[in-house]
C-alpha cells in the first residue's frame, strides 16, 4: 500500500520533511519513504491511497496516561492535588470494579486513536481496575501500549493526613507479585504490542526497601518503570524532611534513575536533580495542562533538554486534563515555558514534536521501532487533514501541528499496518456505545459515592 501526495514529517535523524511524499507499507513495517514521483515509479504495482491536502506524521506517543480516569473526568474541576485526590478521584476510583476499568479504558483509547495516538505508556493501573481487562481492550483495540501496575505498601500521599480509601490500597503482594504475573501473561502479546512494567506510587506511598525489590525485579526482567515525582512542592518538603534528600536524589537512592525510568510530572527540581537525570540517561514526562489546571507549577522543561535530560511528553488523566488530546497538549507544552520565562525563543515548535513523538518512544526504549517514519520501523501512522480552514494555508506543516492542530483534524490512523481509524471513524471501537456505556457506568459511581458532578450553577 502507497500513501500518496501527502507532506510527510518524517522525524528521521536528520528531520527530513517532504512536500509531497509517499510512503510503502508492506504488513506491519514501512518499506519505503520519500517524494512521491521516487516512490511511485520505484513501486508501480502497489496499491494508492490519495492523501492529497494531508500531513502524515508518526503516531503520537503518550507517556503519562491514567485509563481509569476517562470516566471520571469532570469530577474535580478547581481544586489543588491533595484536595483533588483525597475528595474526589481516589473516592471514586476507589469504588471501581473490573467492568468499570474495561469501560473507561475502551473509553480514553478511543479519544486517544481519534486524536492521533498510537502508544501510550499507562501510569500504573490498581488491582481493583483489573489489569486483564484492561489488557484485553488494549489487544483489541490495535493500540500500542506500556500498561504499569501500581505498587505500594503504604497506603498515604506525603503524610499520614492523607489517607487513601480502603478500597485502594493494596499490600505488598498485591502490588509487587501480581505486576510479575501480568508480566508473564501479558508482555509481548497482541503481536508485541503489549508490554508490562511497573507504576510505583509517589515516594511517601512506597517504603525504600519495597522500591528496591521492584527494582531488583524490573531489571532482572528488563521491565520499564515509570513514576510520579516532585509533581508539587509538598513533595519536595515530604523528600527533605524525611530522608533529607531532593527528589531525584532520593530516586537515585533506591535505583529509580536510569534509560528503563520515565518520571512523570519533575515541577520541583533543583539544579543538581537535573544533572543526576542527565548523567543516568532518564526520561521525563511532561504534562503542561495537568500541572496548570492543579497550580502544581511548570516543569523546567528548557533547563531540561540544555542539559541534554530526554523529554517527552503527557496528557494525564482525565480529572486533571479533562482530554486525552495530545495534539492539542503539544500547544501548551510550547506556550507555557515562553510566558514563565519571558523569552519567546525557548520550546519552539521542533522540540514539542520531537517530545510528542521519538523523544516519547526513546523513552519507552522503543525508538528501534516507532516515533519516526523510516524503512524498517513500525507503521504507526497519523494522518492529519490540513485542508480546514484552521490549520490553513499551513506553509509550515511543523507550526500548524504544534500550534493550531487539535485532534478533531486527524482524519485516519494507524497501528501495525492497520487502519484503526479512517476518515474521523474509529474501526476496532463502537463510539456510541462506548460512550453510553461509560455515561451510564459513572452515573452509577456518583450515585454510590455520593459525589455531585453538577454544575456550580443551577440546572433546571
Amino acid at each position: 500500500m502507497i500513501l500518496d501526495g501527502a507532506t510527510i514529517i518524517t522525524m528521521d535523524s536528520g528531520r527530513r520533511i517532504f512536500a509531497r511524499g509517499a510512503l510503502v507499507v508492506r504488513g506491519d513495517r514501512i518499506v519505503a519513504v520519500g517524494p512521491a514521483d521516487e516512490i511511485l515509479s520505484a513501486h508501480p504495482d502497489e496499491e494508492r491511497v490519495d492523501f492529497s491536502g494531508r500531513l502524515i506524521i508518526p503516531g503520537l506517543i503518550d507517556t503519562h496516561v491514567h485509563q481509569a480516569q476517562a470516566m471520571i473526568r469532570d469530577c474535580a474541576d478547581d481544586m489543588a492535588l491533595v484536595q483533588w485526590l483525597c475528595e474526589r478521584v481516589w473516592v471514586l476510583q476507589g469504588s471501581y470494579d473490573h467492568e468499570d476499568g474495561v469501560v473507561s479504558a475502551r473509553l480514553c483509547i478511543a479519544e486517544m486513536l481519534k486524536s492521533g495516538t498510537t502508544t501510550f505508556l499507562e501510569s500504573g493501573l490498581a488491582h481493583r481496575y483489573g489489569f486483564e481487562g484492561v489488557a484485553q481492550v488494549v489487544a483489541d483495540t490495535g493500540i500500542r501500549a506500556c500498561l504499569s501496575k501500581k505498587v505500594m505498601d503504604i497506603a498515604t500521599y506525603a503524610s499520614e493526613d492523607n489517607a487513601m480509601p480502603l478500597g485502594l490500597r493494596e499490600t505488598r503482594e498485591e502490588s509487587l507479585l501480581t505486576t510479575l504475573d501480568m508480566f508473564d501473561r501479558w508482555n509481548g502479546a497482541a503481536d508485541g504490542r503489549i508490554r508490562v512494567g511497573f507504576g510505583p506510587r509517589t515516594p511517601g506511598g512506597v517504603s525504600p526497601q519495597l522500591y528496591r525489590e521492584m527494582v531488583s525485579e524490573a531489571r532482572a526482567r528488563g521491565m520499564g518503570i515509570t513514576m510520579h515525582l516532585a509533581e508539587v512542592e509538598a513533595d519536595r518538603q515530604f523528600l527533605r524532611q524525611t530522608y533529607q534528600m531532593s527528589p531525584v536524589e532520593f530516586a537515585r537512592s533506591v535505583g529509580l534513575v536510569g534509560p528503563d525510568v520515565v518520571l512523570v510530572h519533575m515541577v520541583w527540581l533543583d539544579d543538581q536533580d537535573i544533572a543526576i537525570l542527565a548523567e543516568t540517561g532518564t526520561s521525563v514526562s511532561h504534562n503542561p495542562s495537568s500541572n496548570s489546571k492543579l497550580a502544581s507549577g511548570v516543569c523546567p522543561v528548557p533547563r531540561l533538554l540544555a542539559a541534554g535530560v530526554n523529554v517527552a511528553l503527557g496528557c494525564d488523566g482525565g480529572p486533571s486534563n479533562n482530554t486525552y488530546d495530545l495534539l492539542a497538549e503539544m500547544k501548551l507544552a510550547a506556550l507555557v515555558h515562553k510566558a514563565v520565562s519571558l523569552d519567546p525563543t525557548v520550546v519552539p515548535a521542533e522540540s514539542v514534536l520531537e517530545m510528542a513523538t521519538i523523544n516519547g518512544a526513546r523513552a519507552l526504549r522503543w525508538d528501534h521501532e516507532i516515533g519516526s517514519l523510516e524503512v524498517g520501523k513500525k507503521a504507526d501512522i497519523v494522518v492529519v487533514n490540513r485542508d480546514r480552514c484552521g490549520l490553513s494555508p499551513g506553509l509550515n506543516p511543523v507550526s500548524a501541528l504544534v500550534y493550531s492542530a487539535t485532534g478533531a483534524d486527524v482524519d485516519s490512523v494507524m497501528v501495525d499496518g492497520r487502519w484503526l481509524v479512517r476518515h474521523g471513524e474509529l474501526l476496532t471501537i463502537d463510539e456510541e456505545e462506548a460512550v453510553a456505556q461509560a455515561r451510564e457506568r459513572a452515573r452509577r459511581l456518583y450515585a454510590a459515592t455520593g459525589i455531585d458532578p453538577s454544575p456550580r450553577w443551577p440546572v433546571l
